[in-house]
């Protein structure tokens, strides 16, 4: 029998969570269109006690990558460090940090980005850059800074000081430089987005802060290495 469950690398391990690296193509939770072979499926394999540990379907889940966006994340072991991770999300305690490889040139060599995001009558997310009638309306805030030059690309790192749905990848195409592999038509196709979650930070239950950082994908580094 073929074994099609996603190949999860664990960064780190204790009794209360883990750390581990997510790889893109990997959903986290089942959705409406898919069911199966997401991150919760392979947790809940890997770690039975998960099964009563947050919400049904996304047991262990404080925070989410998207489909196609790679790096880590924490997952919680126990109800007390779930509970835990909630709130420090919720009070903006966690350090989260993306890079990304854009189209184009930012204004700024290193900015925050502060505009909200909102859904629209038909449920897409966009930015609002005004006082629209915008459904569910909230801050987001992201900060940003230049780590190389290319031609047509630069190389970001992000600091993601909110956690709303897409906020990067709206952010970003809000001040005109759209994230590789995130424009409905490109000549460069990479399969997936350019971004991936490289540092997290949180407190543990005793209050300690733990902190975590990897390497991008070699598929990634593959590409730095020969765009222009």
């Amino acid at each position: 029998m073929v074994d099609n469950s996603p190949k999860i690398n664990i960064i780190y391990e204790e009794r209360d969570f883990l750390v581990l690296n997510k790889p893109a193509g990997v959903l986290v939770h089942h959705t409406k269109h898919e069911k199966e072979n997401t991150l919760v499926d392979w947790l809940l394999k890997r770690f039975p006690q998960i099964k009563q540990v947050g919400e049904k379907g996304r047991q262990g889940i404080v925070h989410r990558l998207d489909k196609n966006v790679s790096g880590l994340m924490v997952v919680a072991k126990t109800l007390l460090m779930y509970n835990s991770l909630i709130e420090q999300f919720r009070c903006r305690r966690v350090e989260k940090k993306y890079m990304a490889l854009v189209w184009g040139k930012p204004p700024k060599k290193e900015a925050i980005i502060k505009k909200p995001i909102g859904r629209t009558k038909t449920d897409q997310l966009i930015v609002v850059n005004s006082e629209k009638n915008i459904k569910n309306k909230k801050q987001a805030i992201t900060k940003y800074k230049v780590l190389k030059e290319f031609r047509r690309f630069t190389l970001l790192k992000l600091d993601l000081l909110t956690g709303r749905t897409h906020q990067i990848r709206l952010h970003l195409k809000s001040i005109n430089c759209p994230i590789l592999g995130d424009k409905k038509k490109e000549s460069f196709d990479i399969q997936r987005i350019f971004l991936h979650s490289f540092g997290l930070g949180f407190h543990d239950l005793s209050n300690q802060w733990r902190e975590f950082e990897i390497d991008l994908p070699n598929k990634l580094k593959n590409i730095i290495k020969n765009i222009q």
